[in-house]
This record gives C-alpha cells, sequence and structure tokens, in this order.
C-alpha cells in the first residue's frame, strides 16, 4: 500500500517511476538502468536496503539515495547516512514532505541552489509546477512539464527520444511511438516555435538565446 502510494504521488509529480520489491532485483535495475534518484527501504527482503546502499557506492555509482525506513533510532540513521546515504526519511511520512526531500535532492544532484530553473525566456518552478516564458503564464500537462524540465536543466544539450521517454514513463507504461513528438509538439505550440530545436536524428534541445 505504501508502495502504491509512492509511486502514485511521484508520478502525479510528474515523475517516472520504477518500483521493485526486494534487494536482489534492486541491485539488478541499478546495475543496468540510469535513475536520477533512489528511493530506498531499509527492510527488503533477499538483500536488505543497506546491502544495496553498500554495493552501490562500492561500484562508485554516485545516485542520490534517500532512505525509507520505520528504524527511526539515531544509530540506524547514522549508519544510512554512513553507509552512503544522503537523505533519510522516517515513516510514516507525508507525501508533500518526500515529494520535497526529492526536489531537493535532485537540485543539489543538478548543481543548482534555487528552486527555480531558468533558461533564456523560460522560467521553471518544480515545486509549483508553473512555467512562464517572457513572465507570461504558460499551463503545461504533467508530461509536458516534465519533458520541458529535462531539456531545461541541460540547455544546449541535446537529449534523444529514447532518454526523453525514460523520464516521462517508468515500468509497464504504454509508450505511443509518436509520444515524445507530440509532447514536443504541444510545447512549440505554447511556448514558441523557436524554443525547442529539432537536431535531426539525434533528438532534442532547448535554445539558450532569448
Amino acid at each position: 500500500m505504501v508502495g502504491d502510494a509512492v509511486r502514485e504521488g511521484l508520478r502525479q509529480e510528474g515523475h517516472a517511476v520504477d518500483w521493485v520489491r526486494d534487494g536482489k532485483v534492486a541491485e539488478t535495475a541499478l546495475s543496468t538502468e540510469h535513475y536520477d534518484l533512489v528511493l530506498l527501504d531499509l527492510g527488503l527482503p533477499r538483500r536488505s536496503g543497506l546491502e544495496v546502499l553498500a554495493s552501490l557506492r562500492a561500484a562508485r555509482n554516485d545516485v542520490p539515495v534517500l532512505v525509507i525506513t520505520a528504524r527511526d533510532t539515531t544509530p540506524d540513521r547514522v549508519k544510512g547516512l554512513d553507509t552512503g546515504a544522503d537523505d533519510y526519511l522516517v515513516k510514516p511520512f507525508s507525501l508533500d514532505e518526500l515529494a520535497a526531500r526529492v526536489r531537493a535532492l535532485l537540485r543539489r544532484a543538478a548543481g543548482r541552489a534555487e528552486p527555480e530553473i531558468r533558461c533564456g525566456p523560460i522560467k521553471l518552478n518544480p515545486a509549483t509546477r508553473e512555467v512562464f516564458v517572457h513572465e507570461r503564464p504558460v499551463a503545461l500537462s504533467a508530461r509536458e512539464f516534465a519533458l520541458l524540465e529535462a531539456l531545461a536543466e541541460r540547455p544546449g544539450v541535446v537529449l534523444s527520444r529514447s532518454q526523453l521517454e525514460d523520464r516521462l514513463y517508468g515500468w509497464g507504461e504504454e509508450i505511443a511511438s509518436n509520444a515524445v513528438e507530440v509532447h514536443v509538439h504541444n510545447l512549440r505550440r505554447k511556448l514558441g516555435i523557436e524554443i525547442i530545436r529539432n537536431v535531426r536524428g539525434v533528438g532534442y534541445t532547448l535554445e539558450t538565446d532569448e
């Protein structure tokens, strides 16, 4: 029940979510896929969360890790942080606090201190899901926002369709063959056709010049 609630809450925040339920599968996923963030329960079957965390750091994987656990004693928290966790959240917790901690860790990983993302005439606020172009508010769907956020985090860098699909969809979610193209078309219509550039055969990039 907690896993379902967390996954749905994060999806509503615009995140693509893959959910695994034991430590062995978690290690396989982390060794074969790239993730922006890991939410890690310590009480996993087959291989504990601390063991997963230790092997992750031993492999020099620096993905941010937010530990979620019912173990709330100070020694447990210290052990988790010293093993390589970046933050610690004790059950029960609110989804609002979880979302805020996720935003903070992603912001830190991106090297940003400020909560807003600015790129040319575009300003995004991941906390409020607001977008402004030349200070004019623009309404976007959750996936349109997620795609724009992915591009705005790395302005001038070309992201492939598969990279953008990874930001928009988790395991088991149906993806139409032209899903990214449809979202890009809608963003251009709302933001201005010149803002997102298509690099033929490679992918899409966000223009940085106003």
